[in-house]
Parts: structure tokens; C-alpha cells; sequence
């Protein structure tokens, strides 16, 4: 049974690789504006979690035996305000400007699903968040990243592990969830569904 990644995220691949796990990545297509806009007025974490579920059950239709995770992340404002992906320059520089000097929750939402015969057989899901302390970058510093382009495509218009970490003062909690996958919620949902994180590690890639 292999482990599957529903996602196209190379941050999450990083960190899965860096812990021993190389999944075989799967793009999921999933339209993440349509998902929300079935949801109603969902909360913060139902929005991240119900994303990732599409993500994992949309790559979970072409696989016969496998673990399929899916993830999806957006960041908490102070002011309530909940981000994705920016997409524009001047989307990053307005959240930038509220964001600097403050504390915000990066919530990633997770779903692990168990597929055995093209049939999934288990299905769970949580979220993680974890407080990040923003720090307060200096217009040139902030024109700066903003030209690079790396803030226009991440949750939150930010990495930790990337050039954006430069303005992270801190965080309370996971550091690989801040980067996009859980590592302690993807082995207790791996738990949850009787199988150990340790059977990974000698995943071959395909």
C-alpha cells in the first residue's frame, strides 16, 4: 500500500522527505472556491479541514490500494480575517501591512484516507494551529520578497521554511504544519486508522 500525496505543495513533499516518508504525488484539481462556497459560513478550521478532504478523496478515486493524505492551509489574522493564497503583488503587500507586528494561527487542515481495493475504507480528519509572531519588515525589505513571488503563492503570503522566515519572530506549536503537513497529526491520524508511521520509511518512490 502505498503513501499518496494530494497535493503539489513542494514544501510538504520537503518535509514529508526530510522524515523518511517519499509519497507519490497526485495533484488533486479540486476547485477550492466552489468547495468553500457549499460550506455556507463555516468556521476557520471546518473551511481548512473540509478543503483537505476534497483534496484527498478527489486523488482517492484512481487508487486501488493506498493512504491518501490531503492538506490545506490559511492563516488566522489578529483581526479575525482568515487568508489563503494572495495571488497578487498588491493582495501581499495590504495583507503584509496587517499583518506585520502581529500574531496570527496558521491553520492546516488534514484527511488521511484508506483506500483497499478502490474502495476507501477509512476516513479521518483534524486540524493543527499554530501561533506565528510576525515580525515587522522595512518597506525595502518588504518590496524585496514581495519581487521574489515567493509570497504570492503560500498561505498567508508567507513560508517559514523559505525567505519569509526572515520576518517570523516565532511560533507556539508545530513548525512543519506552519510549512504545510503536521508531522505528530499525520502519525496520530495514521494511528486512527491502525497503521504505524514507521511502516513508511522505507516507502519506495514510484
Amino acid at each position: 500500500m502505498r503513501f499518496v500525496l494530494a497535493s503539489q505543495s513542494p514544501a510538504r513533499l520537503a518535509v514529508l522527505k526530510a522524515a523518511g516518508v517519499t509519497p507519490v504525488v497526485r495533484v488533486s484539481g479540486v476547485d477550492e472556491d466552489a468547495v468553500a462556497a457549499g460550506l455556507g459560513e463555516p468556521t476557520p478550521a471546518s473551511l481548512v479541514t473540509a478543503l483537505a478532504v476534497a483534496k484527498a478523496e478527489a486523488v482517492a478515486v484512481d487508487e486501488r490500494d493506498a493512504v491518501v493524505i490531503g492538506c490545506d492551509s490559511m492563516l488566522l489574522t489578529a483581526d479575525g480575517q482568515v487568508q489563503g493564497k494572495p495571488a497578487t503583488t498588491e493582495i501581499a503587500r495590504e495583507r503584509w501591512g496587517r499583518m506585520a507586528g502581529t500574531t496570527g494561527t496558521l491553520l492546516t487542515g488534514h484527511a488521511l484516507l484508506v483506500v483497499r481495493d478502490g474502495e476507501v475504507v477509512e476516513r479521518v480528519a483534524e486540524h493543527e494551529g499554530t501561533l506565528v509572531r510576525f515580525a515587522e519588515p522595512t518597506a525595502a525589505e518588504l518590496d524585496a520578497y514581495l519581487a521574489t513571488g515567493e509570497p504570492l503563492h503560500v498561505a498567508g503570503a508567507f513560508t517559514l521554511d523559505g525567505l519569509g522566515g526572515w520576518f517570523v519572530e516565532g511560533i507556539d506549536g508545530d513548525p512543519s504544519s506552519v510549512i504545510g503537513i503536521s508531522l505528530p497529526l499525520t502519525r496520530r491520524l495514521l494511528r486512527r486508522v491502525g497503521l504505524s508511521v514507521a511502516d513508511l520509511w522505507q516507502a519506495p518512490e514510484r
